[in-house]
């Protein structure tokens, strides 16, 4: 990751631009504000001075009661600029970081496999929340603390200076005191925020694992163990907390030593000037000395504020550069990317095609075949062999190293992704359901009309117990666990045929289905295969032997292809596997 840097505060201020007259309106309350900062010490400075040591006679406004209601008018303005001010930040800081999460998202959603794979699951939940919701707090208060804070020293500097330059040298004497305090500090909490971001990272990854994987877990009794997994994670994250939280309050004590030790200084200072013990310094006002330590309060205010406040600003930066890296990925699938935008007809072609995960460990080495549209082919082998491969490579969800894939005679790069992948259904193994209804995870919210789903949950042999819980609007729970492995296999099946593919791929689809079911499927199988491209990855060889053709793969690279009954007759590794009833 690279450093946080003053681009990463940039681009977030720049996000503010859509709302700019907010802006300019929170700045408006900040100078208000801060003008009544500035005003109340000298209105009590004025009493002291005119009217309780002086004497001067008191008249309308120039009065101890008019001077004291105008002390409270200023009091009550200012806290209704800062009512206005920070109801104002909170509604556009939450509109901006509504848009931030949805650009978060939509990026997530359109990063290849590959990408999503590099990443984590961990890794991309933290960025779109806990990151997200770290710059809840820059947007709401930060950002404009920081402009009010800086304003208000410069007009503390201008009015102590124009009351007295030599005080106020006094009360600048502890800025460097606090500069150094802040350096030491500044480097230790950096790194150790990094820290915290990449073990929460790891902690949803955890989580996010082993919540899918708790019936693993539990079959083979392994709560004790995850728990202390888990434990370990936890415990590093606790360190780096209380790291934190060390040298967090230490800043803020320093500030107020700090503080205290100007205002003990100015008092003796003062109290010389007031009473000669400076021969040559000018005899010193009561109420300027009392002014100055109110403005003296006011100067450290921001600066304990923002030593305060540092962390949140540093974990913020952290949190930006996060985000900032991930929306900056330049791995991106656009849907609408290529220049070939016909349907599929169902031809595909592999030429000399090699692929590897990992560089150099290749999975597939120079495996070419053709399949003709509508036929039926299969690839069997064992595991690792490349057979899954094979089906991401054909839905672009990966580009091979070497070689080439068309479909219909034409490259795969060169197909628009939207008619591609619309053009080829996948049925997997690991079935994943939707939170909704049947309706939405045969669907998935697209356009597909309530007969095309049951037309498509009837070939699927489904709408019988589809029915029976309920119909299209049974309520799907979390990964569809409120129905049964088979049930939600045959789901699976009737969202890949519902929207009538040139391509179907099945990868292991009856693996989880019972022997009379199967036969069932097969039938529909066989009337849906029709004038399409079928292609079938198994372990069952029995549910493959009407396939137009077969092909067995072994290390990468395919060894035996023809139909059933010539592959037995080749005697080779096909031939092996049905006799010996192996499901690979």
């Amino acid at each position: 990751m690279k450093k946080n840097s003053p681009s990463s505060l940039v681009r977030l201020a720049k996000m503010m631009k859509p709302y700019r007259k907010y802006l300019y309106f929170v700045f408006f309350c900040v100078l208000i504000s801060n003008l009544g900062v500035l005003v109340k010490p000298y209105l009590v400075k004025i009493i002291i001075d005119d009217f309780l040591t002086k004497g001067l006679p008191q008249h309308g406004i120039y009065s101890i009661t008019g001077l004291g209601l105008s002390y409270f008018l200023v009091v009550l303005l200012s806290a209704g600029f800062t009512m206005a001010q920070r109801r104002t930040l909170a509604r556009f800081g939450q509109a901006i970081l509504h848009k931030l999460r949805s650009d978060v998202m939509d990026h997530i959603l359109h990063m290849p496999i590959a990408t999503l794979d590099r990443y984590g699951s961990g890794r991309l939940i933290t960025r779109a929340t806990n990151d997200v919701e770290t710059l809840d707090e820059f947007y709401s208060d930060i950002l404009v603390t920081l402009f009010q804070d800086i304003l208000l020293l410069i007009s503390l500097v201008f009015m102590m200076v124009q009351m007295d330059w030599q005080l106020a040298l006094v009360a600048f004497v502890g800025i460097p005191l606090i500069a150094l305090i802040t350096i030491l500090i500044r480097n230790v909490l950096e790194r150790n925020f990094k820290r915290m971001k990449t073990i929460i990272g790891r902690i949803n990854g955890f989580f996010a694992e082993n919540i899918a994987g708790m019936r693993i877990i539990q079959v083979f009794n392994r709560q004790k163990n995850k728990l202390e997994e888990f434990q370990e994670l936890n415990d590093s994250y606790l360190k780096t907390t209380m790291i934190q939280i060390k040298l967090h309050s230490v800043l803020r004590p320093a500030m107020e030593v700090v503080n205290s030790m100007i205002i003990a200084l100015l008092i003796w200072f003062g109290y010389n000037r007031i009473v000669g013990n400076f021969g040559g310094s000018a005899v010193l006002e009561l109420g300027v000395l009392y002014a100055f330590t109110d403005y003296v309060k006011q100067f450290f205010e921001p600066i304990n504020e923002l030593a305060e406040t540092y962390t949140t600003i540093q974990s913020a930066l952290v949190s930006a550069d996060r985000i900032f890296t991930l929306l900056d990925e330049k791995d991106q699938e656009d849907p609408f990317e290529g220049d070939w935008d016909q349907p599929i007809v169902g031809k595909v072609e592999f030429r000399d095609v090699w692929f590897a995960y990992d560089e150099d460990n290749w999975i597939l080495k120079g495996v070419s075949f053709t399949v003709e549209s509508g036929e039926k082919v299969a690839f069997v082998g064992s595991t690792g062999a490349g057979k899954t491969t094979i089906i991401n490579l054909i839905g672009r969800y990966y580009v091979p190293q070497r070689g080439t894939i068309l479909i219909d005679g034409i490259p795969l790069e060169r197909w628009k992704l939207k008619n591609l992948r619309s053009g080829i259904s996948v049925v997997l193994q690991d079935v994943f359901l939707f939170v909704g209804s049947i309706a939405d995870n045969i669907s998935i919210h697209s356009n597909l009309d309530e007969a095309q789903i049951r037309k498509a949950l009837d070939v699927s042999c489904a709408s019988e117990f589809v029915e029976e819980c309920g119909g299209l609007k049974s309520e799907v729970s979390e990964a569809g666990m409120n129905f049964s492995t088979g049930q939600r296999q045959l789901l699976s099946f009737a969202r890949a045929i519902a929207r009538n593919p040139a391509i179907l791929v099945l990868d292991e689809a009856t693996a989880h289905i019972d022997t009379e079911t199967e036969q069932t499927i097969q039938n529909s199988i066989t009337e849906i295969s029709k004038n399409r491209t079928s292609i079938f990855i198994a372990h069952r060889l029995s549910t493959i032997q009407a396939c137009d053709c077969i092909f067995v793969l072994e290390k990468g690279k395919i060894i035996e292809q023809g139909n059933h009954a010539s592959l037995m007759g080749q005697n080779g590794k096909y031939a092996a596997l049905v006799r010996s009833g192996q499901k690979e």
